[in-house]
């Protein structure tokens, strides 16, 4: 697949802009990514599965050169858009598209000028913008916005609650992303594996041994434990992506971990924002062969007040 860095150029140290042309080409009756994409825009749009990719592909470059068109100081204000789409270049429609962009910019770039240069353009320093993409009423970064101050006071009564014994928090993985690449036995084994980091002290303070149960108010998991005198004690971390049992990667599936999401709850919510609450999860953790009707499960519950 061809490439062009737009994830990359937000998070750079220096201006630049690179494209890569697809190293293989793809193999009679193989989709591209895009063309995947686009045919299911299509289908849910409910323009249906034999309905024309290039058609929607057309439509965007279309609303792109037309925006530029009618856009106040454009270089293109004015034009005609069959004109500008004439001269755009490219073999599919991703391609035409950037070079749509590239040309709208504010550099005179085209895709024929990356494709010149394999390397990539060096554009050279990064320059500041946040006057020109500032948009707030007073014009200033607002670090403390009512909707955000009014939940300090909530916070503050949150933080009058006694905390639950133990947290759980998630935890990313160097040699993986999501449930990607668990699948690949090079990349299984080491340091991604599906652990419970928990302080040695916790470690010795509940008894553990190789394996716990962990156990918050919507599920519980067994997992193995994995001693780390890198996180707080009272805290564990779990990492998300994994629970792949029963799946049909062989690879996956024998090293198939929990899900995570066993242990939160989608009914508890992050009050400003909306969203589930993926960290800061009370649980209990219990010694394999603990008997559970000893627990007290009235700590595993989640005050009113709490923060998401």
């Amino acid at each position: 697949m061809p490439h062009y860095d737009f994830l990359l150029l937000t998070v750079t140290v220096r201006n630049y802009t690179r494209f890569s042309p697809a190293i293989l080409p793809l193999q009679p009756g193989q989709l591209s990514e895009a063309e995947i994409m686009a045919r299911l825009t299509l289908i849910a749009s409910g323009q249906g599965a034999d309905a024309d990719p290039a058609g929607l592909d057309e439509f965007i470059v279309g609303q792109l050169l037309a925006g530029a068109t009618q856009a106040p100081g454009s270089p293109y204000e004015g034009m005609d858009v069959a004109e500008l789409r004439a001269t755009l270049q490219g073999d599919s429609g991703p391609e035409l598209m950037l070079d749509t962009m590239l040309r709208m910019g504010g550099y005179g770039l085209s895709l024929a000028d990356l494709l010149a240069n394999p390397h990539g353009i060096d554009l050279g320093p990064l320059q500041p913008r946040l006057a020109e993409v500032l948009t707030t009423a007073s014009g200033r970064v607002e670090l403390a916005p009512p909707r955000l101050a009014e939940e300090a006071a909530r916070l503050r009564d949150r933080l009058a609650v006694p905390p639950p014994e133990t947290l759980l928090i998630g935890r990313r993985q160097l040699r993986s992303l999501n449930s990607w690449l668990h699948n690949v036995p090079t990349l299984t084994g080491g340091s991604n594996r599906c652990t419970l980091h928990i302080h040695p002290d916790d470690v010795t303070r509940l008894g553990l041994g190789e394996q716990v149960l962990v156990r918050s108010a919507s599920g519980e998991l067994v997992v193995p434990v994995e001693p780390n005198d890198g996180i707080m004690p009272g805290v564990v971390s779990l990492p998300h992506g994994w629970g792949h049992a029963g799946t049909r990667q062989r690879n996956a599936s024998e090293h198939a971990g929990v899900n995570a999401n066993t242990l939160t709850d989608e009914s508890v919510i992050d009050v400003p924002s909306g969203n589930a609450v993926f960290n800061g999860v009370p649980v209990t953790l219990i010694p394999i062969g603990f008997e559970s009707d000893e627990l007290d499960l009235t700590q595993l519950r989640v005050p009113s007040s709490a923060p998401a």
